[in-house]
């Protein structure tokens, strides 16, 4: 495999580690190329030009070059436009990268991932009203864009049975499946109701009930389909919570 070099490539910074005494290696997410690892050699110098450049959630463009797995990273600049995140917002920032680290497979570029992250990060830091069910909101509407962009696409119009959701039903949501009509009788804990379902798809959270029930079920499916693996910043939710 011949030595590649990518100029200026759209990308985010998604987690650093330090590698060696000067340098660090970064998962980042880009644009056309997907989720890559790269090496900054010596980034962690005092003089290093990219030393405050390589921040988590911030807008860079990239050059690097070099083949296999991991790559060399030349050249970042900061393209502005994304104010810091802080307090709640950071932390669900936080949660999207964790997603992005353990869903995204590597080199498969995902524009619309890459274009709905970018736009929930300016969402998170923009809002006038930073409540609590805004930031739901926020991160119900990313995790169902990012299981449709990778074939898990949710069931949210029709049942198992082909028939149209109806608002006025409850549901049983089946992983791989979709959405069963269940008796009245059998309507208890773990059901979902056809509103909630239709809020879903609509991407409407403002019902009370629909953001609850909502997130009680993308957070069934993101357990399935992240397979076992824990997310750091999902205990640090659960954390505040309790606090």
């Amino acid at each position: 495999m011949r030595p590649i070099k990518v100029e200026r490539q759209a990308a985010f910074v998604l987690h650093t580690r330090p590698y060696r005494e000067t340098s660090l290696v970064l998962e980042a997410m880009t644009r056309d190329y997907g989720r890559i690892a790269l090496v900054a050699k010596g980034v962690r110098r005092p003089r290093s030009a990219m030393r405050g450049v390589l921040m988590a959630f911030q807008p860079l463009e990239m050059t690097w070059s070099g083949k296999g797995e991991v790559v060399t990273l030349h050249h970042a600049e900061w393209q502005g436009g994304q104010p810091l995140l802080e307090g709640r917002a950071l932390l669900c920032a936080y949660y999207l990268n964790e997603l992005l680290l353990n869903l995204l497979p590597r080199e498969d570029a995902h524009e619309q991932v890459f274009d709905h992250y970018a736009r929930t990060l300016q969402a998170l830091a923009a809002s006038a009203a930073p409540d609590a069910a805004f930031f739901s909101g926020c991160l119900r509407s990313f995790e169902k864009r990012l299981l449709c962009e990778l074939g898990y696409g949710l069931m949210l119009t029709h049942d198992t049975s082909g028939n149209a959701i109806r608002a006025d039903f409850r549901y049983l949501y089946e992983m791989e499946s979709g959405p069963r009509v269940v008796a009245e009788s059998q309507a208890g804990a773990g059901t979902i109701s056809g509103q909630t379902l239709l809020d879903m798809d609509a991407e409407s959270f403002g019902n009370p009930v629909s953001l609850a029930e909502s997130k009680q079920l993308m957070r069934s499916l993101m357990a399935f389909y992240l397979n076992g693996r824990q997310l750091h910043s999902r205990r640090l939710f659960e954390d505040l919570t309790d606090l």
